[in-house]
């Protein structure tokens, strides 16, 4: 590694803070200018499906303590994995692979205790109310410029900011995002003594995929706290939307723009509640009751977007991690995951660089063959769920019921899922 390497993480989302970790722990100089005033701005309410190719990174780039504190503040298993009907017919369920290394594993993981774990034991590299502005390149390596009027200098750049990256917007301002059509409305079921009993087990006991006649999709995932929380900076938020000791549903509705009415976007929780009741009416009545019952704090509308595929750039010391560069749909569950592949490929490269720039130029080689094909896996995926094909939709259904009776097909399926 070339000596005082000096990197700049821009954005203190998952991927960024991942990185910087693992390149503290190697020696580098990193710091990470994160917008936001407070870590409890950053912190969304709703779980995250962390796959094998995250957990390899978290292990590999977090210190020993924060990989034990991630582990003990995750879901209890990702429960079976169901294809359903919308009358909740169940057509294959993949069976929990039991025993693997935590480090190889699928883990569910509330947002906000995972952003808690990265962020926490990085004093004096995380800094926080840094509103990146641009950068300059020159002689010496690049100067960041921020909203406050202050500075930093870098040998290296990561443009770890997020789908509204303005890192990217410099670099490569001819990349595009664009709205795929389809929009989802997301909510989140409390899970207590009295609630439990009120919808079907299956909705509590793992992950769905609802598979109506055509048109839309619904998604619904448990989060079953197995241990004490991380909830240290969640006192003075909502504590519906971000409590942090609760098990909860998570579900996720979505549609294309022909089959939504107009004015989505002037709706509050309650209205967007109502509208997905509506949408949803002949289902069977456990998913209406999940959605019925979920606080209206909890539902919010998500558009759908993604990121365009770019072709290669010239390697200089500013580059891209994460939805900075290959933002996607939430359709596969594999987003997250994503960025932190990024982030061990990039820290494993710049810790064994001899030339940083060569380092920077492989990452950026290998994260655009995987990244772009998981941003496409996951365009296909959004199409899928929303087909308006009836053939497709019969044809999908029905190999799904052949998956979930032909074991080996199962545990391939389970290999698979959530992978790109």
């Amino acid at each position: 590694m070339s000596e005082n390497l000096r990197v700049a993480v821009i954005g203190g989302g998952t991927g960024g803070l991942c990185l910087a970790h693992g390149l503290a722990a190697a020696g580098v100089e990193v710091a990470v200018y994160e917008r936001s005033r407070t870590r409890t701005e950053r912190l969304q309410g709703y779980r995250v499906h962390i796959n094998p190719h995250g957990s390899a990174a978290l292990h590999e780039c977090l210190p020993a303590p924060a990989w034990e504190r991630f582990l003990a503040t995750r879901g209890k298993g990702t429960g079976d994995f169901a294809f359903v009907t919308e009358q909740l017919r169940e057509l294959a369920v993949i069976d929990e692979e039991k025993g693997a290394d935590p480090a190889a594993a699928h883990h569910s993981v509330s947002r906000i205790s995972l952003h808690q774990v990265l962020s926490t034991g990085l004093d004096g590299i995380l800094w926080h109310d840094k509103e990146f502005v641009r950068y300059e390149t020159g002689r010496n390596g690049v100067t960041c410029y921020f909203a406050d009027g202050t500075t930093a200098e870098a040998d290296l750049v990561v443009g770890a900011d997020g789908a509204s990256s303005r890192v990217r917007a410099q670099l490569l301002p001819h990349a595009e995002r664009v709205d795929t059509g389809i929009t989802a409305v997301v909510g989140k079921y409390p899970l207590t003594a009295e609630t439990r009993g009120l919808v079907p087990a299956r909705l509590s006991a793992g992950p769905n995929f609802v598979l109506p006649p055509r048109g839309r999709g619904m998604f619904t995932a448990p989060h079953e706290f197995a241990g004490a929380e991380v909830n240290d900076e969640t006192a003075d938020v909502d504590p519906v939307l971000f409590d942090n000791t609760g098990s909860y549903v998570t579900w996720a509705y979505g549609a294309s723009a022909r089959r939504l009415p107009t004015g989505l976007s002037e709706l509050d929780g309650s209205g967007l509640r109502s509208m997905v009741l509506d949408q949803i009416r002949g289902w069977h009545p456990g998913l209406s009751r999940l959605v019925e019952l979920s606080p209206e704090g909890t539902v919010s509308r998500l558009p759908i977007k993604t990121s365009v595929p770019v072709e290669s750039w010239e390697t200089g010391p500013v580059t891209l991690l994460g939805d900075a560069v290959h933002s996607m749909t939430p359709f596969r569950g594999i987003g997250a995951n994503t960025a932190l592949r990024d982030a061990q490929l990039l820290c494993r490269n710049l810790i064994g660089a001899g030339d940083v720039r060569a380092a920077v130029a492989d990452y950026e080689h290998r994260m655009r063959e995987y990244g772009f094909q998981a941003v496409r896996a996951s365009v296909r995926s959004a199409d899928q769920f929303v087909t308006e094909n009836r053939l497709a939709r019969a044809m999908t259904r029905s190999m799904f019921a052949v998956v979930g009776s032909v074991p080996a097909l199962k545990r391939r399926a389970f290999a698979e899922h959530g992978k790109s």
